[in-house]
């Protein structure tokens, strides 16, 4: 396990480097004072004041206040169209806010642009891979690095400038592929590779950045459950080299298991934040994604498998369709008309045999 030794910009981060703190083990509060959405943290790399985003009548977006606490793994959770790929955008600048304004380790990001934000340190992935298909995974790799000599067109022509730096990239490719298990994949296309891997060159590519935060949209989305566990490894290890993780998830599961910290999003606004067994049994939060039923905890299994039977009998209930939300698959899945289901439901809403269906987040 790795420590982070490189000194931040605050004061805070600056006596941490100095104890050497191991990020893993910390158990230090993470918020300065009362938890509440909004709240103030102990050492925070993002803080976002007053952002918002509207399209046309709809606000996809109203931050009145949100810090995210360094060298942490933060969970940006919410239902369907609450906005979180939205912020995504509009922190790392592929949008703009109508008002607003944030900063980086201290650093203003207001107007500026996203490949400056990356060069900075703050990268992120998407929802959707954007990996090069007609690439191979190890040029995939190389574009991901910054700072290249060969990409000035005055330098470009001439190998002996930039030869040297390609071998330390490739070098620098070559661990990091190995670390993600694609070494074996490095000379094919990137088309050719599975969604879930992808996933892992995409999340590999970002970090040939050498980022100070790495902001992961909904990472096990379409993902093969055999890579699930991969990833999740991949994205504590990436805490464990003193990095700061800040991931959209609708998983409440995996959300409880690697989560430090919970940020609940609804309709565009915080609406609850804290460590993930407060935050699941929120009240704020439980009807956010339900709308009632306040007496159940989104990370107990079983108390989601009570909901979910407790609905079977309402008429206007979701359950069992493809709206379902934080509602996993597993706890829904019925078997024919006229048979007895695992939650003791038998209307024959969804069989086993059909596939899993979820709504794209829509902001």
């Amino acid at each position: 396990m790795s420590m982070h030794s490189e000194e931040p910009k605050t004061g805070v981060g600056s006596t941490e480097a100095a104890e050497n703190i191991d990020y893993m083990t910390d158990t230090r509060p993470i918020a300065a004072g009362e938890i509440a959405p909004g709240c103030k943290k102990r050492d925070p790399i993002v803080v976002a004041e007053n952002v918002t985003r509207s399209f046309g009548g709809i606000n996809a977006v109203d931050v009145e206040y949100l810090e995210i606490p360094r060298h942490k793994i933060t969970a940006l959770i919410g239902p369907n169209g609450a906005g979180k790929t939205t912020l995504f955008n509009l922190l790392t600048g592929f949008d703009t806010p109508n008002t607003g304004k944030w900063q980086f380790e201290g650093n203003s990001l207001a107007g500026v642009s996203s490949y400056k934000v990356a060069r900075m340190g703050m990268v992120r992935t998407f929802q959707l891979t954007k990996v090069m298909g007609k690439l191979t995974v190890m040029e995939n790799m190389r574009l991901g690095a910054s700072h290249q000599s060969g990409e000035r067109l005055s330098k470009a022509l001439f190998k002996g400038i930039w030869g040297g730096q390609e071998k330390k990239i490739t070098e620098e490719a070559n661990v990091l592929l190995e670390k993600f298990k694609l070494d074996a994949k490095k000379d094919d296309y990137a088309a050719s590779l599975s969604g879930g891997q992808r996933k892992l060159l995409e999340m590999a590519r970002s970090l040939m950045v050498r980022p100070k935060l790495v902001m992961l949209d909904e990472p096990m989305a379409g993902v093969n459950p055999a890579l699930t566990q991969s990833l999740l490894d991949h994205i504590k290890n990436l805490k464990a080299e003193g990095m700061t993780v800040l991931f959209v998830e609708h998983d409440m599961h995996m959300v409880r298991h690697i989560a430090d910290w919970v940020v609940v999003m609804a309709e565009g606004k915080i609406v609850a934040e804290g460590p993930p067994a407060e935050v699941m049994k929120n009240p704020a939060v439980i009807d956010a994604y339900l709308g009632a039923h306040h007496d159940v905890d989104l990370g107990d299994s079983e108390g989601i498998k009570v909901l979910a039977a407790e609905l079977e009998a309402d008429e206007e209930s979701i359950v069992g369709t493809e709206n379902a939300g934080i509602i996993s698959a597993d706890v829904l899945v019925t078997e024919t008309p006229g048979t007895e289901t695992a939650n003791g439901a038998g209307h024959g809403r969804r069989s086993a045999e059909e596939p899993n269906r979820t709504e794209k987040d829509t902001e």
